[in-house]
Formats: C-alpha cells, sequence, structure tokens
C-alpha cells in the first residue's frame, strides 16, 4: 500500500491541472488513471474536434500554448499540450491504473484500484464532466438492426458515406458531427431535436467565448438578453429550418441544468439553412428497421448517432458517501471540501472551461496547502 500526501483521480486537464498547481504549493501528488495515456478522453473524440474556447482562456496557469496554435486548438494540440504540462511539471501519473472504489478511513482516504491500494490525507477527484458516454432507454432500442453508436464512438465521415445517417441531438458534437457527415459523403443527414438549442458562432477572427465570461457573472436574465441580440445579429432566424428561437436562454439554461449552447462555426448553420442538414422531431423509438420520431414520423437510417451527452460516472467510486447529488453531480466543487480531505475539480460548467479548471485547481491546491501545514503551501496563499 502506498501512501502519499494527496491522490489525484484523473490525468485529464483538471487533474494535470490540480496536481501542478499542488506540486508549487510544496505538495507532494500521485495522479492515477485507468487509461493508457494521458488526456485519453481527448485522444479518443472525432477527427475534426477543436476546442469550443480560444486559446486565449484554454490554458492553465503558468502553461502557455505552442508558438504557432490555432485560436481554437485542434484536438491534437490539446493532447500535445497536455503530454507538456505533465512533463514540464514533472507529475507522477500512474497509467493503466483504474480507480474502483474510495472509502473514508481513519481521518483521511483508502483509495482502492487495480494496481493496489493508496492511502492519502488529501484526495481529489477530476475525471471529467462527460466521463461515461450515455445513451438513452428508447423503446426498441435493442431491435434497432442498423448500426446505433454514441457519439464517443465516432471518428469520421468514411464508414457512413452514402448512408442515410440520423445525428440524435443538437449540441456541439452532434451539429459538427453532422457537418462532418455532410461534407464527408453521406447520402442523407438529418438531426433529431427535442429541446431546440441556443446557438453560438465560433468567430474564426477573434475569441467569440470572451464575451460569456464577463456575461456569466451577471443574472441570467440579463446575458440572455443580450445574447439573443448578438445571436439575431449574427445568425438571424432559422424557424423555417426547424430552429425556432429556444424557449430558454443560454444563462438561463446553463444554471438551470449545467448545459452550454451550441458553439460552432458559420459553416454548420450554412449547412442547415441550405438543407444539407436537415432539422426533424426528436427520437422517440426505434424498431428493426426503423424510428419513430415524437411528431410520428418514421425513417429509416443506416445508423443513428446518440450525440446524448454523458454523466458523470461517479456513483461507482464515492455514491455511498453522500457527495453526490440526484443527478451524480458533486454537491461542492474546488476548494469547498465534499467532505474533509476530499474535493472535485472540473464538475463546474463555465465558459473558458479549461482555463476555469485551472484557477480551480489553485485555489484548491492553496487549500489543501493549508491543511496540511506545508510551507510553500502557506508562502501560495498570502
Amino acid at each position: 500500500m502506498d501512501d502519499t500526501q494527496a491522490v489525484v483521480v484523473g490525468a485529464g486537464t483538471a487533474g494535470l491541472a490540480t496536481a501542478a498547481a499542488l506540486r508549487r504549493a510544496g505538495v507532494a501528488a500521485v495522479v492515477l488513471d485507468q487509461a493508457d495515456a494521458i488526456g485519453a478522453s481527448w485522444r479518443s473524440r472525432y477527427d475534426r474536434l477543436k476546442l469550443n474556447s480560444s486559446r486565449w482562456t484554454s490554458k492553465l496557469p503558468k502553461a502557455p500554448y505552442a508558438e504557432g496554435t490555432p485560436l481554437y486548438p485542434a484536438r491534437d494540440a490539446v493532447v500535445d499540450y497536455l503530454e507538456r504540462h505533465a512533463a514540464d511539471n514533472e507529475l507522477d501519473v500512474r497509467l493503466a491504473t483504474r480507480v474502483e472504489r474510495i472509502e473514508a478511513e481513519d481521518g483521511g482516504w483508502l483509495v482502492r484500484t487495480s494496481s493496489g491500494d493508496f492511502r492519502t490525507r488529501q484526495l481529489v477527484i477530476a475525471t471529467g464532466f462527460e466521463h461515461t458516454p450515455s445513451i438513452p432507454g428508447w423503446p426498441g432500442r435493442g431491435d434497432f438492426k442498423g448500426r446505433l453508436l454514441h457519439a464517443a464512438e465516432y471518428r469520421n465521415a468514411q464508414p457512413f458515406r452514402d448512408q442515410d445517417v440520423l445525428v440524435v441531438g443538437p449540441g456541439c458534437s452532434g451539429m459538427e458531427i453532422a457537418y462532418d457527415l455532410a461534407e464527408g459523403g453521406a447520402r442523407n443527414v438529418r438531426i433529431a431535436v427535442r429541446t431546440t438549442p441556443n446557438i453560438v458562432l465560433r468567430d474564426p477572427r477573434f475569441p467569440a467565448d470572451l464575451p460569456p465570461q464577463a456575461l456569466v457573472k451577471l443574472p441570467p436574465r440579463v446575458g440572455d438578453a443580450l445574447m439573443k441580440l448578438v445571436r439575431r445579429r449574427m445568425i438571424g432566424d432559422l424557424s423555417e429550418h426547424g430552429l425556432p428561437w429556444p424557449e430558454e436562454g443560454v444563462f438561463s439554461r446553463l444554471r438551470r441544468e449545467g448545459k452550454a449552447p451550441a458553439i460552432v462555426d458559420k459553416e454548420v448553420v450554412e449547412a442547415i439553412r441550405q438543407r444539407r442538414i436537415g432539422i426533424v422531431a426528436g427520437l422517440e423509438s426505434l424498431d428493426e428497421t426503423g424510428v419513430t420520431l415524437a411528431d410520428g414520423t418514421r425513417l429509416e437510417p443506416d445508423a443513428v448517432i446518440a450525440a446524448t451527452g454523458y454523466s458523470r460516472g461517479l456513483e461507482p467510486l464515492l455514491g455511498h458517501l453522500g457527495v453526490l447529488d440526484e443527478r451524480g453531480i458533486p454537491r461542492r466543487h474546488a476548494a469547498e471540501a465534499a467532505a474533509p480531505g476530499l474535493r472535485f475539480i472540473g464538475y463546474l460548467p463555465r465558459p473558458g472551461q479549461i482555463r476555469e479548471m485551472g484557477r480551480q485547481a489553485e485555489r484548491a491546491a492553496r487549500a489543501i496547502a493549508r491543511e496540511l501545514g506545508t510551507a510553500s503551501g502557506g508562502r501560495a496563499a498570502a
């Protein structure tokens, strides 16, 4: 059994940021991850993925992007960035180590893993807000003879050339995958929409995520009204294309559900206007050869791609500790301990999420250093 001052679970953005902040605060930390490589969730996403936020607001403390990185870094640039961050900070990352259960023990924590147990006074969970792919339990789901997959399994359009594809979900991933399919030779592409999304354009010249980071501090109704004006000017009315004005604004929905708007390139919106991407009603059920939509329409797609989001996947690890709410989301975040010596980083959705994770990590590291009484932690907290 290993004893260490701090254990961080998760070698993604939040976990690496936390471990680096702890090291600067004079706290020795071990990072555990079940994957075989750092930043595994980024590596597994679709090929054309790029950040919704700019590199200006997507960097961790004391960690600039490499010279020449585009304004909106692509998937592989983010992977390189995380690898370099871990190396530059000489982080102790233990890969291929699956955390199986966490128990409170003698004023600290016992972390049971596939590679043995770890005992620590301070534990940080940073496995990611989008951890476990989630597909709804649609009636008939098991009967469908076509291809049914989650967006997390999608890489590129090649396997879907000349096929009829239904993408379920109008978020960032759903819209971008639909566009990738339309560009990549799919015969017919539709997006099934149950709740009309808020849409924000990713401006190629200016970091479009800067204004929302200021607006999120205002009352939601104020931010909603301003973002509606921006959408009216930059996108206009898409009602005739199946996307009427959403009933709930950007910040109200973010506050209520933790759901960000669909942030997409202008080309995606144009493809919807040109009807290269069709908009249909939400998916209700499946059968052997097709699907039925909420308005009664029946379609027979060759493939259904569920861009239906993720769960946090935390219940098996620590659902028994009373630190999660009914949705499986931590009740307390960052520097605020969920239980003595237990903190969560990266579960509070905000514009500029990566920079926000870095800030959460810094605050948590200072709090941990104070609790452990490390000398450099005292200086960092001053």
